[in-house]
């Protein structure tokens, strides 16, 4: 099978507007629709039931989208990797675990988002601290409105920003210059290369690569999460679920109630599961 749905969807055509609002018209699942749509598709392979599940959380998609807006690339393209990380949410989506799939799928919207802001994201050009990318944000926000920038509106933006004038005129100068090669030219005799951005917008602390590998991870963990939880017992399974994982948390005195047992019974197996599911993410 693909890592993605193959699926027709059936969605509005014309503006991003109007795909947005023909979304937010998609009904909604309840949490038993959502099981039922769910063991559908994973028990029969059923698309139809697979597709149900990818339009009633599309709105969901788009609110997720409209986040990094601020990245400055098109929203309708984010829509759209995020759509794919949605079907391979849904793909992967247990629906015994006692969890929603809006809360499984929305790590892997973002990991497609990131993945595609990475290789379109053209502010890594233009600014290399915090300070400056908010700058970068802001001043883009204010060149909308103001166009190229005098002396006079450069120190009111400065004084609106709480940044320097100088600050300003270079982030100008970074957001007006021309693409070039990342890199550098590789044959350059000279000491030209030094200034390539290579050499100077490299930040650590703020790397979207390593933002998204994060995301990744964090992906890759909920996924164990779900096959360590799956190889408990029964009871197990139900408690550490209802306890850990469902919307509405049961307590000890409701399980113990449920299993006529003692709360600290309860409590014991809860605890035995817990080590077992440690042991399984160490190994």
């Amino acid at each position: 099978m693909n890592n993605t749905l193959a699926m027709p969807i059936a969605l509005p055509s014309g503006s991003l507007e109007t795909y947005i609002q023909g979304v937010n018209q998609i009904p909604m699942v309840t949490a038993e629709e959502e099981r039922e749509l769910a063991v559908r598709y994973r028990d029969e392979d059923d698309l139809e039931a697979a597709r149900q599940l990818v339009l009633a959380h599309l709105r969901f998609v788009v609110k997720v989208a409209r986040g990094y807006n601020g990245y400055g690339l098109p929203l309708g393209d984010l829509i759209q990797e995020g759509n794919i990380g949605l079907m391979k949410a849904v793909k992967r989506f247990d629906p015994t675990m006692g969890v929603r799939l809006v809360s499984f799928a929305v790590h892997w919207i973002r990991a497609e988002i990131h993945e595609f802001i990475l290789k379109n994201w053209k502010i890594v050009k233009v600014a290399t601290t915090k300070a400056q990318r908010k700058l970068f944000f802001n001043l883009r926000s204010a060149k909308k409105r103001l166009g190229w920038l005098n002396q006079q509106e450069i120190h009111e933006v400065a004084e609106d920003l709480g940044v320097r004038s100088e600050d300003v005129i270079e982030m100008e100068k970074r957001m007006s210059s021309i693409d070039a090669s990342f890199d550098g030219p590789v044959d350059n005799d000279d000491d030209d290369h030094v200034y390539a951005p290579s050499a100077y917008l490299e930040d650590k602390r703020l790397d979207p690569e390593a933002t998204l590998a994060e995301e990744q991870e964090d992906a890759l963990k909920q996924e164990r999460l779900v096959y360590a939880i799956e190889a408990l017992d029964e009871r197990s399974r139900d408690i550490i679920s209802k306890r850990w994982l469902a919307e509405d948390k049961a307590t000890l005195h409701e399980l113990a109630s449920q299993y006529n047992v003692s709360a600290e019974r309860i409590r014991q197996i809860e605890n035995n599961a817990m080590k077992k599911l440690r042991v399984s993410f160490a190994v």
